[in-house]
């Protein structure tokens, strides 16, 4: 028996259940992910080395081979709590992104005509536990949604310098309906 009927009549349980849906696998067994990247978007973890003074990221090593374009300009951003940055997309230059504090859903929409995952949406969850430099391609729509409480503090290593004559950026609201994404009610748009 399932819980479902009793005595004729539906349980708690049994309604409960008849409404639910199951909730989808996103990972493998050995933590890989089901969903395949991006086309161009990359990943790559990044060592934190502590001891009981504190603790040493390695940001950045050319030596890791993680993106062929070297780095030629480095800026910092933060998100408040609750807030949403973007929709931002970049037509001639990709960006580099590591989360130092905080906790930040990246989420990229993938608009290049062409691309194997034209038209799909990826979200990376970024944290000051498990952290990694992860490339947003040229022509990816990507905004930031701060989920945690505090003040989230991003690194951005983009293929190019900003050009303040000239800026490289595109933007929609982050309620558009042209991106097939909900960042929820209580998600603040900045």
């Amino acid at each position: 028996m399932d819980g479902q009927e009793t005595g004729g009549r539906t349980s708690v349980l049994g309604a409960t259940l008849s409404q639910a849906d199951r909730d989808a696998a996103t990972v493998r067994a050995d933590a890989t992910p089901l969903a395949r990247e991006l086309e161009g978007v990359d990943r790559r973890r990044l060592p934190t080395h502590v001891d009981a003074r504190g603790e040493v990221l390695e940001v950045y090593d050319e030596r890791w081979g993680f993106h062929p374009e070297p780095m030629v300009y480095c800026y910092q951003f933060t998100v408040r709590p609750g807030v949403v940055k973007g929709w931002g997309l970049h037509k001639k230059h990709d960006d580099r992104y590591v989360l130092l504090k905080g906790k930040v859903d990246l989420v990229m929409y993938d608009a290049r005509a062409g691309s194997p995952t034209e038209g799909r949406v990826q979200r990376v969850t970024l944290n000051e536990y498990d952290r990694q430099i992860v490339r947003i391609p040229a022509f990816v729509w990507h905004a930031d949604h701060n989920y945690g409480e505090e003040e989230a503090v991003i690194l951005n290593f983009p293929t190019q310098p900003y050009d303040h004559a000239d800026p490289d950026k595109w933007v929609l609201p982050i309620d558009t309906p042209l991106i097939p994404y909900d960042f929820g009610p209580s998600a603040r748009a900045r």
